[in-house]
């Protein structure tokens, strides 16, 4: 059997394992819904209630990829710059450091005075979440591109700026499809803690209706729809990954699979 499909057949059953064990569990020790749902509660209230629950997925997917986008972009301007200058690196890497270490939910009332209640909260907190990781993994790459290759475009007299382009980034780009598969997640994380605060609509809003309410059930629903989101994200972005930057992983079936 082809080792890679073997792999993927053993996730496979693992993912199942583990789902048939949750409802075996909570059947042998009688376990209620109110506390634990079984997998077999959440996908039956998933079905019934999904008319009400795609529009909320819908906006927490939307609110989600547009913080991501403007995240790489920021993320990737402030890596270029804190990567290509060692005394950008040295005077704004603390201060990047700082900002990230600020609890995310602590900023969202801040945004919901700026912007009001809504989705723009929810957009900016998913921004700044993913910006970090983006930062960090460009300014690695680029300040780890070999001199030797910085070297020859100067004897080209290429100036800093082609060097960045032509030979920094693309060699970034391994650490930049690494930051985004993080920064994917970090973003579902802040666009759920906005919406659980400050938005009448979402996944985050949902589950907070649903656990006032005390339907278990449905809190877990809203879970499992943002951890597929998240799957499909981060698997769109693998493929992606493989495709642009396979010169850079090593020619085994580990890293390709």
């Amino acid at each position: 059997m082809n080792p890679q499909l073997r792999r993927r057949m053993a996730s496979a059953a693992l993912i199942i394992g583990f789902f048939v064990a949750w409802e075996l569990l909570c059947l042998m020790f009688g376990v209620k819904d109110i506390v634990l749902p079984r997998p077999t509660q959440i996908l039956e209230t998933l079905w019934t209630r999904l008319p009400a629950i795609m529009p909320h997925a819908a906006q927490t997917l939307y609110a989600t990829l547009v913080g991501f986008g403007l995240g790489i972009v920021w993320g990737v301007l402030l890596g270029a710059f804190i990567g290509s200058s060692r005394l950008a690196y040295d005077v704004a890497y603390p201060l990047l450091v700082g900002f990230s270490s600020i609890p995310k939910v602590a900023v969202v009332p801040i945004f919901v005075l700026w912007f009001g209640a809504g989705t723009v909260p929810a957009v900016l907190t998913a921004m700044i979440l993913c910006i970090f990781p983006i930062v960090v993994n460009v300014a690695t790459g680029l300040a780890t591109t070999e001199p030797e290759l910085e070297d020859v475009m100067r004897a080209l007299k290429a100036s800093r700026l082609d060097i960045l382009v032509n030979v920094g980034l693309p060699r970034a780009m391994p650490y930049f499809f690494a930051s985004l598969k993080v920064a994917v997640t970090q973003a579902f994380v802040g666009t759920v803690i906005a919406e659980t605060v400050a938005s009448n609509r979402g996944i985050g809003n949902l589950m907070m209706i649903a656990s006032s309410s005390f339907d278990v059930p449905l809190v877990f629903a809203g879970l499992l729809v943002l951890a597929v989101l998240g799957v499909g994200l981060y698997v769109i972005f693998s493929f992606i990954e493989v495709r642009v930057t396979g010169w850079a992983l090593r020619k085994d079936e580990f890293a390709m699979g």
